[in-house]
């Protein structure tokens, strides 16, 4: 139980109090709610079924995860479950459902008589238009309190303009910029913007570099131009600047692009010290694939999205050794939320698994504090309040407190580097579990 501003102020201390979920309301003490207890089966009934609109869509579907019952809340949630970024929204969905799970053991939400957290989940697909749709249809159709969702930022922003016309608040991890900036009031953004993203991409690796006796002279950015590149490039842009380092290359390149060898032509001229990417999974792979085929060996520092996946590693195999990436999260921080995730899905918990599942407990807790569905009492409860411990705690920073746009302020962004199968957490020192190994040293 933390007062704002006397609450743990670095992830080390986060972490001891890892098993401490609580709640503080800005100005007031609360009392703790109720703590996770680890991984159970489903407790749910569940069954899958194509909603009567969604033959009017490409491909989405919706799934219901859990009999409606009276007593139930139902939760929306919106990810991509087919098209290039079905794994991101996979990973998403499996850390809400193990979120769910343990709240639904634990008794479910006490405020109101116990009431289980119902999911309602929604295909996206990876098109904009699509995920407006279903985010409407659940809002109409469904009853849901709150949607989570939609991974990527593109998606995000085009949900958020369907949840902010019908006031129901909208909780996601993605990046952009924009999310938060644009004056909606539904919105809860639980990690760092892309822009400060961006600023610790290149921030930490510097560090790292310097350390290394190999300080940063100059480097080559190289961004899909969606909302989640566009943003995380200028981030790192506008640190290059602040830190006198040069940017030799910056380029743009297409959603869905098939043929990066032009980009690697490009990047080899450019003599850089460090190359940074932002890119999801497909592109990701390709621009590493082709440049150590070609025998360009410089550092990478990822910018997340498709860099911190196991799907990566296993696509790149001895390629992927030592490439860095930004993060809002990573698994080691926390093995003891973590682990049941691995031992029930067979992988790591990745970072969107995780800041969903955050996403979940940080709404749960928000239904114990107002005590009611009502739209208004749970975005009042959500914005005057300050969430810490259990899945909350496990976001670099402390926990989750958002400001008047809905951003966390507390979020802190780490890099991570890829060491065999595992990735490891390197910088920032206070919540590094291993040492960084900059250009093989």
């Amino acid at each position: 139980m933390h007062r704002k501003g006397k609450g743990p102020t670095d992830f080390a201390d986060a972490r001891s109090a890892s098993q401490e979920n609580s709640v503080s309301k800005k100005g007031e003490t609360k009392s703790p709610a109720s703590t996770p207890k680890g991984l159970s089966r489903l407790a749910l009934n569940r069954r899958h079924f194509l909603a009567a609109g969604a033959a009017t869509l490409a491909t989405p579907y919706l799934s219901k995860i859990a009999r409606a019952q009276g007593s139930d809340v139902n939760v929306g949630v919106v990810v991509p479950l087919s098209g290039a970024n079905a794994q991101f929204g996979v990973n998403s969905r499996n850390g809400i459902q193990l979120a769910a799970d343990q709240i639904n053991d634990n008794g479910g939400i006490k405020a109101l008589g116990g009431a289980k957290i119902n999911l309602i989940i929604a295909d996206s697909t990876s098109t904009p238009t699509n995920a407006a749709t279903v985010g409407q249809r659940l809002i109409a159709q469904q009853n849901v309190v709150a949607i989570l969702g939609a991974y990527a930022s593109s998606l995000s922003l085009a949900l958020s303009e369907a949840t902010e016309r019908r006031d129901v608040p909208l909780l996601t991890m993605s990046f952009s910029d924009m999310i938060t900036g644009r004056g909606f009031k539904n919105v809860f953004q639980m990690i760092s913007k892309a822009t400060t993203m961006g600023a610790a991409q290149l921030r930490g690796p510097a560090g790292v570099a310097e350390k290394a006796g190999k300080p940063l002279k100059s480097i080559a950015i190289m961004y899909e131009d969606t909302a989640f590149g566009t943003s995380q490039a200028g981030g790192l842009r506008e640190t290059a600047a602040e830190l006198g380092i040069e940017v030799v290359m910056d380029e743009a390149y297409p959603l869905g692009i098939t043929d990066v060898t032009p980009l690697i032509n490009q990047l080899r001229g450019t003599n850089a010290d460090a190359v940074f990417p932002c890119s999801y999974l497909n592109d990701g792979v390709q621009i590493i694939r082709t440049m150590r085929q070609q025998g360009i060996d410089m550092p990478v520092i990822g910018g997340a999205g498709g860099y911190v996946i196991p799907d990566f590693r296993a696509a790149l195999g001895e390629y992927a050794e030592n490439v860095f990436s930004v993060a809002p999260s990573n698994y080691d921080l926390a093995p003891e939320l973590t682990d049941p995730f691995k031992e029930r899905f067979g992988y790591f918990m990745v970072h969107e698994a995780i800041e969903h599942a955050v996403c979940l407990d940080v709404l749960a807790k928000a239904l114990e504090i107002s005590g009611d569905t009502d739209s208004d009492a749970l975005r009042e409860a959500l914005r005057n309040n300050r969430f810490e411990g259990g899945w909350a705690g496990i976001i670099p920073g402390g926990g989750v407190d958002f400001d008047e746009t809905g951003l966390n302020t507390l979020a802190k962004p780490i890099i991570v580097q890829w060491r065999g199968e595992d990735l490891v957490t390197v910088w920032p020192d206070d919540v590094a579990t291993k040492e960084a190994v900059w250009a093989g040293k």
